[in-house]
């Protein structure tokens, strides 16, 4: 069984949205693009360079897709994620998409969801759910996501897309690994562990 491992960047105050750049999604009049670089590190870096060791595949949203199939294979080759993300395989979950040009990339076909749990039973290594907000929370909504990778940087936003929006199904997690980088960056892996628990002091 593959595990689907949700891996993203976010803000202290949750914001997932543009952590690359000021044009890499605007919408909603987002002002904010660009955030991550300021107050990332060498050891964040080190971190999600450890995501893609027992990785052999990204699952994406069409809007994350189109970001990085404009990017990536024209990325400098001295980047050491570059090779990376063109050799892995892609699968990529779209409603308008009628097909995928990217090096080793695979329209899901079908429903979105029994697409995913066919992924999850076949052969083959972990698979990284990167970017693509609302394909995340579909496959939260559905009990489909079997760990979280997160980068909470220190930097508030105020505004934009969150990984866990309102309507978030109520979970409880367990912490795998938690360390905090020189820079205040907060890595962090996470299991979903059945239901919170609640008391009253």
């Amino acid at each position: 069984m593959r595990k689907i491992i949700v891996c993203t960047f976010l803000t202290l105050d949750g914001v997932m949205q543009a952590p690359g750049g000021p044009d890499e999604d605007a919408e909603s009049g987002f002002e904010h693009g660009g955030w991550q670089k300021p107050v990332a590190d060498e050891e964040v870096g080190a971190a999600i360079a450890g995501w893609y060791e027992h990785s052999d595949a990204m699952l994406l949203g069409r809007k994350t897709y189109d970001i990085f199939a404009s990017y990536w294979p024209t990325a400098d080759p001295g980047n050491p994620f570059t090779h990376r993300m063109n050799s892995m395989h892609k699968y990529v979950a779209s409603r308008t998409l009628t097909s995928v040009d990217w090096q080793n990339s695979t329209l899901l076909q079908g429903d979105t969801v029994d697409a995913v749990r066919r992924l999850k039973e076949s052969d083959g290594g972990d698979v990284n759910v990167v970017g693509s907000g609302d394909l995340a929370q579909t496959l939260m909504r559905h009990g489909l996501v079997d760990e979280y990778r997160l980068t909470i940087h220190p930097v508030i936003i105020g505004t934009g897309k969150r990984l866990f929006a309102d309507g978030a199904i109520p979970s409880a997690l367990e912490p795998v690994r938690v360390t905090t980088t020189k820079g205040g960056t907060v890595v962090g892996v996470y299991r979903p562990s059945g239901e919170p628990a609640y008391d009253s002091y």
